[in-house]
């Protein structure tokens, strides 16, 4: 790494010095392929890796120079010129390629006794041929949900990206996947001669197969792109990855966040000797500068691979990108090429797909709620369908524009979607079907809870219900000022909220922290023993010494997220403080902006607001911030700061949400996956793969008293 960097910095330097328009040709040839070496890492470094070395203004210079040489010498322009990758010029079609060895699918099991009869099968037909006792070793690989391809690459030269198409033939995206940039223009990828790429030279002819895809952060932002251009919205990840692969003009593909993983190869030809098994070759694609997927394993028994597919089943909501099931195959390839094909389907392969996280139903109705800000959130009624697992009857629709926009009818056919715990939302409806008895469906003009008029914020899409008096708009506070994430009040869940308020017990949040007087009314709930009362005046108690973000979070301003409360009291160290504060000061916050610094001074200007501050204070409630929520300065930075943390299983103390917490205040950051730009992986009880993987990249691991120690230090 070093190496590159420095090479990086002397190339830098000799641009800044040097008239790269003036300069001969001579010395252009040696300065270009340089240029390529260097930019190819780069890209390799940040699109793939996650680890980029250089800032992004010094690769801009990088890439710059290179552009004005090809500029004034055009015949030093190489097909693995990073140049490339911003477009080329718009195809009237796409022609038609026949792939060198069918693309076949994949058999499909849909649950772990499909799995385990595709497995005694392949044991049969191993030892119908080998030994009776063979017990082949299997590849797991989570399946991605994006575009099959296949990528050819002539004496380490992208020269053809494909389609799968119906298996025989596909369509030649060529200038489309160039844009790509974890996609390699040559390979080796890594082309900087101190960088030892761990490969070979590349063979006279190999394709690689992989997917296109999209990750969900990148996904998000193109939504939010095409919303604010007026465009119609993308419904999934995979649809829209295939339909921006498939562009006729390159430069669209270019403009669009696609991603590669290869998991596989074609035909390869011109190499000494290929790996032996499909998880050596993913290590060897990877040492040639291809993304491979970081989770796949190798297992020794189906029980293995049945608690690796139980395991995802799990946390598949923890990756940035979609997968659909996993992808499990006989390692050793000879043993592949023993069992043979059927005609569409490899027999040494599988993928054991997870419960679909889409269905479709009937939208018998739409009702809608009211929020603790006062919004109106649209609710629709299905006819209940079952969705990953769990009946679903109703689904969120977000709001008045969603409905509209996506012209959703009560009495469509829609398309139900439900991720992990997220709650349930209709996707859209199915046109085709529609049999021209549904209605479309217009917002209320009256609160249903309170009656009063409903009102339509300045540039705000939601309805709100504006009465201070609305009972539904407090129930979802007092709901909220307990959960977890806010007050994290012990026993106040969602019904007693209903309950507590309903019977006057509570008619403001400060009413909380005087239920120790009115213990008895308590008792006499129905199904309220004394024991239950005890617990939660106990949970009240504690929440009084609970972080000053952790308040302003649970008071239920609008657009103040935990991040923003988080925010706010690094800057202000008190509750006094903060509501003091102007909303053009509050603004200067970073990240903080001009509409959530509106709204915290807005809420601080009610004079029930500043009430209800006072009764919090006067009952004991914490209003300082705690010497962990200061912010950091450069003296206080210990070892954490900067690095990368990864939490897995259960540990003996902390929360998940609470060793989150203490990660980032030390300057630190989470993520949810091993790479190798991990730091630490700190392992609890139940860890899972993300242990193995880290003992595989020699990812130092922690547990939660070295965590402490290294967060103290």
């Amino acid at each position: 790494m070093k190496n590159l960097v420095d090479a990086s910095h002397k190339v830098l330097m000799r641009i800044a010095s040097t008239d790269v328009h003036a300069m001969p040709y001579s010395e252009a040839v040696h300065l270009a392929q340089t240029l390529r070496r260097l930019l190819n890492t780069h890209n390799h470094r940040y699109h793939v890796l996650d680890a980029p070395v250089v800032a992004d203004n010094e690769y801009d210079r990088l890439f710059r120079a290179l552009e004005q040489i090809e500029a004034r010498y055009p015949d030093l322009i190489a097909p693995d010129s990073p140049t490339h990758r911003t477009g080329a010029t718009p195809l009237d079609r796409f022609e038609r390629v026949r792939h060198p060895a069918a693309m076949l699918s994949l058999g499909k099991a849909f649950d772990t006794a499909e799995l385990e009869a595709w497995y005694e099968r392949c044991l049969r037909g191993l030892r119908s041929r080998f030994d009776e006792d063979v017990r082949p070793q299997m590849t797991v690989e989570p399946k991605m949900d994006g575009l099959a391809v296949a990528l050819t690459y002539e004496r380490g030269k992208l020269v053809l990206g494909a389609t799968r198409g119906d298996g025989a033939e596909g369509e030649n995206i060529t200038s489309n996947v160039r844009t790509i940039p974890s996609i390699p223009l040559a390979i080796p990828a890594l082309l900087v001669p101190a960088e030892d790429s761990g490969a070979a030279i590349p063979p006279d002819r190999m394709e690689v197969r992989g997917e296109i895809y999209i990750r969900h952060r990148d996904f998000e932002k193109l939504n939010e792109a095409a919303a604010a251009a007026g465009d119609k919205l993308y419904a999934n990840p995979r649809n829209a990855a295939a339909g921006s692969v498939r562009q006729l003009d390159p430069s669209i593909t270019a403009s669009r966040p696609l991603s590669f993983v290869a998991h596989g190869t074609g035909p390869v030809e011109g190499v000494e000797a290929l790996p032996e098994g499909q998880y050596a070759l993913l290590a060897w694609l990877g040492a040639y500068g291809f993304p491979v997927s970081e989770h796949a394993a190798r297992s020794d028994s189906i029980d293995e691979v049945k608690s690796l597919y139980e395991e995802w089943l799990r946390k598949r909501e923890e990756l940035d990108y979609e997968i659909d099931g996993l992808v499990v195959k006989i390692d050793r390839f000879d043993w592949q090429e023993a069992l043979g094909s059927v005609s569409n389907a490899p027999r040494w392969a599988v993928a054991c797909k997870f419960p679909a996280k889409e269905a479709t139903t009937v939208l018998n109705d739409i009702k809608v709620s009211v929020g603790r800000t006062g919004v109106i959130k649209p609710e629709a009624v299905l006819e209940p369908v079952p969705v990953a697992g769990v009946t679903v009857s109703s689904a969120t629709l977000h709001n008045e524009d969603y409905i509209r926009d996506r012209d959703i009818r009560i009495g469509d056919r829609v398309v139900v979607k439900r991720a992990g715990d997220v709650i349930p939302q209709v996707v859209k409806p199915i046109e085709e079907v529609r049999s021209g008895r549904e209605r479309t469906w217009e917002v209320p003009a009256h609160c249903p809870v309170c009656g009063s008029e409903l009102r339509k914020l300045p540039d705000e899409v939601d309805s709100y219900c504006v009465s201070i008096d609305c009972p539904a708009q407090f129930i979802r506070l007092v709901e909220h000022f307990a959960s977890r994430g806010a007050m994290d009040i012990e026993g106040l869940g969602a019904k007693l909220a209903v309950t507590l308020v309903e019977e006057g017990l509570v008619s403001t949040l400060a009413d909380i922290y005087g239920l120790w007087r009115r213990s008895e009314q308590l008792i006499a709930l129905d199904l309220f023993a004394e024991k239950r009362a005890d617990n939660l005046l106990k949970g009240i108690e504690a929440s009084k010494k609970r972080p000053l973000s952790r308040l302003v979070f649970g008071l239920g301003i609008r657009h103040v997220g935990r991040a923003t409360a988080e925010l706010l009291v690094a800057r202000y160290a008190s509750l006094n403080a903060l509501s003091r504060a102007g909303a053009e000061e509050i603004e200067q916050i970073e990240g903080v902006g001009e509409v959530i610094a509106r709204s915290v001074e807005s809420w601080f200007a009610v004079e029930a607001n500043r009430n209800l501050i006072e009764c919090l204070r006067e009952s004991g409630v914490n209003t300082e911030r705690l010497p962990e929520e200061a912010p950091q300065t450069e003296e206080d930075s210990g070892k954490a700061t900067g690095k990368t943390f990864v939490l897995t299983g259960t540990l003996p103390t902390l929360g998940r949400a609470e060793a989150t917490a203490r990660i980032k205040q030390a300057g630190a950051r989470v993520s949810s996956s091993v790479s190798r730009n991990t730091d630490y992986v700190v392992a609890g009880e139940n860890p899972g793969s993300k242990r193995e993987r880290a003992a595989e990249l020699g990812i130092a691991l922690l547990d939660e008293n070295q965590l402490l120690a290294l967060l103290d230090g």
